[in-house]
């Protein structure tokens, strides 16, 4: 497993906003999940009008393979492969009306629906 913060320099996997990170861990001690062990499993799977979907579940721990990024409290587990499509994303939450939600900003993404969920690089 390799861990990776916001304090160290050089190219994080993945970033995360702190409103992203503040809306993630209210959630997770809302499910009375232990923040400094559990954490946001972010992945991509098959599927969505673009080819590839962005998926993010609540994981108790990290899978010995998984990338694990620290940053404002939040932790956040990515396996190798998902790594391979979203690694230098910015995974940030927007309030709101309308559009209200994560949302991952992908650098590695060619296309993307309108929905923005699926994606292809």
């Amino acid at each position: 497993m390799s861990t990776e913060s916001a304090s160290g320099g050089g190219d994080v996997a993945v970033t995360v906003t702190p409103a992203a990170a503040d809306e993630a861990v209210s959630l997770l001690e809302g499910e009375s999940m232990d923040t400094d062990v559990a954490g946001l499993r972010l992945f991509v799977q098959q599927g969505g009008c673009a080819g590839l979907s962005y998926g993010m579940r609540f994981d108790n721990e990290p899978e010995d393979d998984d990338t694990v990024v620290e940053q404002h409290g939040l932790r956040v587990f990515v396996d190798p492969a998902s790594m391979n499509y979203i690694g230098g994303s910015t995974l940030d939450f927007e309030g709101g009306l309308q559009g209200a939600g994560f949302h991952v900003n992908n650098p590695n993404a060619e296309s993307s629906c309108g929905c923005g969920e699926s994606f292809r690089t």
